[in-house]
Order: structure tokens, then sequence, then C-alpha cells
């Protein structure tokens, strides 16, 4: 299980531009969706590149599910050379989201997106209409399964 508040403020503190997707903001929106990672997508340009990779190199980041002891070495020019990366670190799995499925980059993400307090700091979160097209264009048996809820959270919001 992921430490939430030493992964957001250790982001928020390095001044990372993300988005909040996936399960975490899923449970924002008052999902009881339970998850156990961190997934954010990320601004892609080389100054951001570099914040992320500090924030998150003091703990211990590597590859989830690469053989024990491959090589891996998180700063500015992988995260240019990669998109996607899942992460194991010393404060739980992290996935590191340069693009969404139904929604696009860091720039779509954020136009999609609505701010929320967590720990302290404000962060960018996916909004609920932004989820649910993002797990219908993922498709996977996780992300449709989880669509009815937040269709019934969709309208239930609606209604107030």
């Amino acid at each position: 299980m992921i430490d939430y508040e030493k992964a957001l403020t250790a982001l928020a503190a390095a001044r990372v531009r993300l988005v909040i997707v996936g399960g975490v903001a899923i449970a924002i929106h008052g999902s009881s969706y339970v998850t156990f990672d961190l997934d954010f997508c990320y601004a892609r340009d080389p100054e951001n590149l570099s914040r992320l990779a500090g924030a998150l190199r003091p703990h211990n980041p590597r590859l989830r599910g690469a053989p024990a002891g491959l090589p891996f070495r998180l700063d500015e020019e992988t995260l240019k050379a990669g998109m996607n990366f899942t992460l194991a670190t010393d404060l739980g799995d992290i996935d590191l989201l340069g693009e969404i499925a139904g929604v696009g980059g860091y720039g779509a993400a954020l136009a999609a997106s609505e701010e929320v307090e967590l720990f302290g700091s404000t962060f960018q979160v996916l909004t609920l209409d932004a989820l649910i097209e993002s797990k219908r264009a993922a498709g996977r048996p996780k992300d449709l399964m989880v669509l009815p809820e937040l269709e019934a959270l969709r309208e239930a919001t609606e209604e107030e």
C-alpha cells in the first residue's frame, strides 16, 4: 500500500505538474473503489521531467515487474525516452502516465481536471466525466467494472 501523503507531499514540494487519475481520482469523487497505487499524468517538458525525477529519486524508484537487479535510473533522460512508467518505490507503487486513454496527454488531462486540496497542497484531479471516458477507452475488465458506479456518481452529482 502506498503512503499517499508522503508521495503527494514530495511531488507538491518539488512543484511537479501533474493530474491525478485512476483509483485515487475515483476515490476523490466519492467511489468506494479501493486502490493500492498512485496514478498521474505528468507534463513532459524538460523542467517538469527533472522535478519529477528529483521528487521520486530519494524513494528508490525501480521498474515494477522487472527482473531483480535490472539497472534503472530515474532521471530526465529516462523519462524523456519513455511515456508510461510503472514504478515500485519505498513509498509504494506509482504509475507515471504520459497519456491517458480517452483523454490524451497532460494538456488535455489538465483541461479535463479540477482542483482538490490534499494534505495541505492543491492538486489537479481528472473530472468524473473524464474518468468515465478514460475507463471506457481503456476497456480493461477492471476499468469497465467501475463504470456503473462512476456513472451513478455522475447522476447523483447532476441531481444536486
